[in-house]
């Protein structure tokens, strides 16, 4: 079995998603739960094709729904380069979460976070970076009056009081068995996980965290302190790593192009990427291909249309079987995701160039932004 490493900051190798499932602790979303899921709402094609795998408490969120409690949603991005198309997913989900159970969404801007953790980004940088971030986040129609984006360096001030708490409960000997922190590690990225578990408290509900799993250490520290304070353990539901277009192993990155399709990527800019970079698990010539057929398991084409853009899974299940059999070919699986990503792009950024007007309900004017602001 290939090694792999997933941490909050590093994920490496090809990962064995059972055996992360083992080793974090986590379970994995079974069908009784999609069934569950899909009596209040036709399934989001993440959910269907897997992509999203893993889950905390998600059973006992539903419980809280259909007990007229409710939950809240939480998720987030820490800006540190042009968002890809890996970046929108778990916004995507939220949201899905939000129109079906009706639930309010918070959504962190840790704009102090790479600042701290990472070399050689200014503040003034990152400053940039989160206003094209929230622009592509507000994009997605969330609720205005049922959604609250907020920065972290801006917010502080609600944010201080309850995080102190949260840092009081965590001893220095969790953070480094937990995150992996050294005696190298600066004072101020070991305090941010205590504001990275604060938004989890900001209402007496259950939080439901659609994220990836890398982020899962994160949780697992506010279950063990989320009661003493007073509060529900958080829920998680956790996604896969979108596999980079250059194969299986690791994850997409903003800093090496071959590997990502930005949001704000032109459709020539995505055909030759997909063209040039997307690993393939077809035949060496067309000749082997038609013989021996192709392997979709491996093929990043096959992978990002069943995760994500394929919403007839009739269909999904036509393109495996043709491109086992040698009969679809490596570069019509291509052209078939590459029709799609335009496609999903070209709303997307027609969607971005008008969220301007969103943004300050989001942030400020809206119900819930309001209400949080006025404490």
């Amino acid at each position: 079995m290939d090694k792999f490493k997933v941490t909050p900051w590093e994920v490496e190798g090809r990962i064995d998603y059972n055996k992360l499932i083992k080793d974090f602790g986590t379970k994995p979303i079974t069908q009784d739960i999609l069934r569950v899921l899909e009596k209040h709402g036709r399934l989001h094609v993440m959910l269907r094709g897997g992509y999203f795998f893993s889950h905390r408490d998600l059973d006992l969120a539903l419980d809280d729904y259909e007990k007229g409690k409710g939950f809240f949603l939480y998720t987030g991005r820490a800006p540190s380069g042009a968002m890809h198309i890996g970046h929108l997913l778990p916004f995507i989900i939220t949201k899905w979460f939000q129109d079906v159970f009706h639930a309010n969404v918070y959504v962190q801007i840790p704009d102090e976070e790479k600042f701290l953790a990472k070399r050689g980004l200014s503040l003034e940088e990152i400053d940039k970076m989160v206003e094209t971030d929230i622009l592509h986040i507000s994009s997605l129609g969330f609720d205005p009056h049922r959604t609250f984006i907020f920065r972290d360096r801006e917010y502080i001030r609600h944010m201080y009081t309850p995080a102190v708490k949260v840092a009081k409960k965590i001893t220095y000997s969790t953070a480094r068995a937990v995150f992996g922190f050294t005696n190298e590690t600066n004072i101020g990225i070991g305090f941010y996980p205590a504001l990275q578990i604060v938004p989890t408290l900001f209402e007496k509900k259950r939080c439901l965290i659609p994220a990836a799993i890398d982020q899962d250490p994160y949780w697992r520290i506010q279950r063990d302190i989320a009661e003493s304070l007073g509060h529900y353990k958080a829920a998680a539901i956790h996604s896969k790593f979108l596999p980079p277009l250059t194969g299986p192993e690791g994850k997409m990155s903003s800093s090496v192009q071959e590997t990502a399709i930005y949001l704000d990527d032109d459709p020539r800019t995505v055909k030759e990427k997909i063209m040039k970079y997307a690993f393939s698990g077809g035949g060496a010539t067309i000749e082997e291909h038609r013989k021996r057929g192709g392997n979709p398991e491996v093929d990043v084409a096959f992978q990002w249309l069943h995760m994500l853009f394929e919403e007839d899974d009739g269909r999904m299940e036509e393109i495996r079987k043709d491109y086992r059999s040698g009969k679809l070919l490596t570069g019509e699986l291509k052209m078939m995701l590459i029709e799609k990503l335009n496609r999903f792009l070209e709303k997307h950024q027609k969607e971005k160039r008008r969220a301007e007007k969103l943004v300050r309900l989001y942030m400020h004017d809206g119900k819930l932004a309001k209400r949080m602001w006025e404490g």
